[in-house]
């Protein structure tokens, strides 16, 4: 999976969340881990003003997937389900 086991990788990736969190909730949304696949995909789900947000995609992508890549090279992907 990585050099973290399934526990500490979450509490690592839900770290780096909490650092961009203040961003989303500025704009009305939020942010919230579902899980890590085996694979190392992180799946999260938006809330609030994210879910309907024209630019949610873009915040995903360039902004959460960015950053989690940047700490944990491992993760191949950030999906919202």
């Amino acid at each position: 999976m990585s050099i973290f086991n399934k526990q500490e990788l979450l509490d690592h990736i839900n770290k780096i969340i909490a650092n961009l969190r203040p961003y989303l909730q500025s704009d009305g949304g939020d942010i919230e881990l579902i899980d890590v696949t085996p694979d190392m995909v992180v799946q999260v789900k938006l809330t609030g003003a994210c879910v309907s947000c024209p630019f949610s995609i873009h915040t995903l992508k360039a902004g959460v997937e960015t950053s989690l890549k940047k700490e944990i090279p491992e993760i191949k992907e950030v999906i919202a389900i």
